[in-house]
């Protein structure tokens, strides 16, 4: 086996979800993220905890689709409940075998499901959790690289010393819970919120792998201004691509794209909260160089900002409920990120940097 994936096992086990004896464990996987599994399988055995393994794939969540009605869609899987709420840790490794299975399926129905195991989502994120990617051949192909690029890119900003990296994002975090707001000025950007009373989480790797970015949930009702989110992102196995949002009173007003207008239309009206925002983030891992149409990645790219149509956090006093959690990300090199008085961010240097 490959030394980087048993390194990759080993942060997951000891760094992100911190394992010790007597942990229940569900690990889920897929076909191509066999090695990984194998790994973290045997450094949670090391740590005294007791695995399940869960294996699915793109194509097993489209056969369900194509199968079921949407009555059936509707039943609510009383099974998996009851096993997320005996685990004491949740880890799941992407590696799809097809990126564009689910392209074919209504959104709605997706959306359908969403809300349906939305309580199981609450459950798993109340526990120790990390979502992390093997590296596969078509993430590879959808980022434009061969197999050992991709390898090199997902390792080089995956094995890195979590612990040095996590210092300057708490530096982060203290900075921004100085004041009661936070403001993005860019090229077609001028988007402001309040933050006073809520949190600012330094993701250092404890739930995403990889990560770097410091990130919160803006008071609801707070948001005001426009954005313009450069950089495309996949959702529901479509491209979405040149969105620009307006907000009032922190609701969406208005919206267009350039590319799946239509996919971020049905997305805003899923729900009221799809409407409002539920994070805002600054991303802060300088080890991913460019997009790869892969959120777990892409939001974390230095030099950037992502803020999440829907489901607010409950650990940053987030209080906006819905069925989603849709990230969208802007490149800030030509921008500026203040908080109260404070400059935060500016031309390619965060505050530490200056």
């Amino acid at each position: 086996m490959d030394s980087r994936v048993e390194h990759h096992a080993k942060i997951l086990v000891e760094w992100s979800t911190e394992v010790k004896k007597g942990d229940m464990v569900i690990i889920r996987a897929t076909p191509e993220s066999h090695d990984l599994a194998v790994a973290v399988h045997k450094e949670v055995a090391k740590a005294g905890g007791s695995t399940v393994t869960l294996m699915s794939s793109e194509e097993i969540s489209r056969a369900f689709y194509d199968g079921a009605d949407d009555e059936t869609l509707q039943v609510f899987p009383k099974h998996m409940k009851a096993l997320a709420e005996q685990a004491d840790v949740y880890i799941s490794l992407g590696a799809p075998m097809n990126t564009k299975a689910l392209a074919g399926v209504d959104s709605k129905r997706m959306m359908m499901t969403s809300k349906v195991n939305q309580k199981i989502s609450d459950i798993i994120l109340s526990k120790r959790w990390c979502s992390t990617v093997h590296p596969c051949r078509s993430f590879a192909q959808q980022a434009g690289m061969s197999m050992n690029e991709y390898q090199d890119f997902v390792y080089g900003a995956t094995l890195i010393d979590w612990k040095e990296e996590s210092k300057n994002m708490y530096l982060m975090k203290e900075h921004l819970e100085r004041h009661n707001d936070i403001r993005y000025v860019g090229p077609e950007t001028d988007l402001y919120a309040k933050t006073k009373g809520r949190i600012w989480i330094a993701s250092d790797g404890k739930h995403n792998m990889p990560s770097g970015e410091v990130f919160t949930a803006p008071i609801e009702n707070s948001v005001e201004g426009h954005i313009y989110f450069d950089i495309p992102f996949m959702q529901q196995g479509k491209v979405i691509e040149g969105v620009r949002l307006k907000f009032e009173k922190g609701e969406v007003v208005d919206y267009s794209a350039e590319k799946e207008e239509r996919t971020l239309k049905e997305i805003i009206e899923i729900d009221e909260g799809s409407r409002r925002l539920g994070e805002m983030a600054i991303g802060t891992n300088r080890g991913i160089k460019r997009h790869t149409l892969n959120m777990l990645f892409d939001e974390k790219i230095g030099d950037t900002i992502h803020c999440a149509l829907g489901r607010a956090y409950k650990n940053c006093n987030g209080m906006n409920e819905s069925a989603v959690h849709v990230d969208m990300i802007k490149s800030m090199i030509e921008g500026e990120i203040t908080a109260g008085d404070e400059v935060i961010y500016s031309k390619g240097k965060y505050f530490y940097e200056m």
